[in-house]
């Protein structure tokens, strides 16, 4: 990778000269300066460096917290690329080692892809932020490099894309939607049984509704209605003895477990489209089973802005009702079927297969933060648009709640909230930070819950920031023996990801 030359001094010397009034939109100018010096080609960085601990690496620093915060998440985002990124069709690498400057084989699934398209939209959001606050000079120094990154990584996306033809409680029909793993062509992915799964399509969803907001490209938005659409049809229409629906959505279509991963991600998109839809006359298909004779499939016409509202409180209601433990944080799944195999069945309606309910007899598996990070946002999402005092009392608890449970202070570093990050937890912590931002507008005293990711994220910056990256552990640091110091691609996006609304959250307090 070319190393730009160092910055002209010449030039801000003049700029200065010209503009006596050190303002605060001088300020930004310098600093939209100081970003883009560090661009080579597309993504790159300037020599700019600095020890600390012993450790050489790239610094970005501002007075400014918020917008230091988000020049960090542009540094760190744009190394990834650079890093974890190879070829014209954006094939993504799944570890990288900052120490060695190894790129691992192994392709990353499309949850771990859609974490670079979560970065970027993050910043994006963090970019307007910027302007809205009259750093215009930041905005229009990056925002159009970033949409055009976002472009890119959604149609890289689709060498994820496979089609099959699914058996649904409802309906059977084809379906052409994103895979765990990538292909060697576009849209020639292996989707069939286990090979696709309803929380990939509704990560997705969720982050295409948000470049549909942040750019206004309606393609953004038919795909992120028609992954929804798919989540739906998974949704366990069959009727109890008392004629209510099972409810809850399986992991994926090969699956007969409902996850808390696989339900609470939804909630939040389906109220953004309802959102989106409110006051306008679009209607959708909704199909359901006939409460008479609890068999027959049926369907009716109804408005998008209550059919996407409907099935968010529906979700939302299924989670809390069966995976919401006592001591306040959510469970993984629903499982367990006694006797019975835990497996998918089916049933003929009027001469017409249908899958059919597989008793799940109760809640297991251990809490994770994402679990408890979904519902906050649900909760406050639901709270903003429906007053409900349910949702905000439901956030207030899960907040406390989950940091009680999930930060455990002077673990690891005296006076720091240390979170587990182990596995993919780091991914998982950061959609709890992301309820907890969530939350804050009607709930302040998660400001300290918040607080605790900046002083992580910094620490970890100040101290171990190497080559651009930093270590899984941002409180532990890198391993000795560098050839263990392997990062996932996703860990560092989602540093980056954390950053950027940091900084749009330092903006509104």
């Amino acid at each position: 990778m070319t190393v730009q030359k160092p910055f002209d001094k010449t030039i801000l010397n003049l700029f200065i000269h010209n503009n006596m009034k050190r303002t605060k939109q001088l300020k930004y100018f310098l600093l939209a300066l100081l970003a883009g010096a560090m661009v080579t080609f597309q993504f790159g960085f300037s020599k700019h460096e600095r020890k600390s601990d012993g450790r050489t690496h790239h610094s970005v620093d501002s007075e400014d917290p918020a917008t230091q915060n988000l020049l960090r998440a542009m540094q760190l985002a744009d190394k990834a690329v650079v890093a974890h990124f190879t070829g014209d069709g954006m094939a993504m690498g799944r570890f990288y080692n900052p120490y060695t400057n190894e790129l691992s084989r192994e392709k990353a699934s499309v949850w771990m892809y859609t974490a670079s398209i979560e970065a970027v939209n993050a910043i994006l959001h963090g970019l307007k932020a910027q302007k809205e606050h009259g750093n215009t000079a930041l905005y229009d120094a990056h925002f159009d490099r970033y949409v055009a990154l976002l472009k890119k990584l959604y149609d890289n996306a689709a060498y994820y894309l496979g089609t099959f033809k699914l058996v649904s409680f409802t309906q059977t029909k084809e379906w052409t939607v994103y895979a765990v793993d990538r292909a060697r062509e576009k849209g020639k992915a292996n989707v069939t049984g286990i090979l696709n799964v309803y929380d990939d399509q509704m990560w997705l969803a969720r982050e295409f509704l948000e470049a549909y907001k942040l750019t206004g490209d309606k393609e953004y938005l038919k795909q992120a209605e028609y992954l929804t659409e798919y989540v739906l049809d998974g949704w366990d229409t069959t009727l109890d003895a008392n004629g209510e629906e099972n409810g809850g959505i399986p992991w994926g279509p090969g699956y007969v477990t409902k996850h808390s991963c696989s339900n609470g991600p939804i909630i939040s998109p389906l109220v953004w489209l309802h959102e989106l839809y409110k006051g306008k006359s679009d209607r959708v298909e909704h199909r359901y089973i006939d409460p008479k004779d609890k068999k027959t499939r049926k369907s009716k016409k109804v408005k998008k802005s209550d059919y996407y509202l409907d099935f968010a409180k529906k979700v939302y209601d299924w989670q809390k009702k069966h995976l919401l433990r006592t001591d306040g944080v959510y469970a993984d799944m629903m499982g367990d079927c006694g006797s019975a195999k835990c497996k998918i069945v089916y049933e003929t309606v009027k001469g017409v297969e249908y899958r059919a309910n597989t008793p799940l007899l109760k809640a297991v598996g251990a809490p994770y933060t994402y679990n408890s990070g979904t519902m906050l946002s649900g909760a406050a999402d639901l709270y903003r648009v429906s007053k409900d005092p349910i949702y905000l009392a439901d956030a207030k608890a899960l907040s406390d709640a989950s940091f009680n449970y999930f930060a455990k202070l002077d673990v690891t570093v005296p006076g720091l909230y240390a979170y587990d990050t182990r596995g993919f937890r780091n991914w998982f912590n950061g959609v709890l930070m992301r309820g907890y931002l969530d939350v804050y507008p009607s709930y302040g005293t998660v400001a300290r819950y918040i607080d605790s990711f900046q002083q992580n994220l910094d620490y970890g910056y100040g101290r171990f920031l190497h080559n651009g990256f930093l270590p899984t552990n941002v409180l532990a640091g890198w391993d000795q023996e560098t050839d263990k110091n392997n990062v996932e691609g996703m860990f560092t996006f989602t540093f980056a990801a954390q950053y950027a609304l940091l900084s749009q959250y330092t903006l509104t307090k």
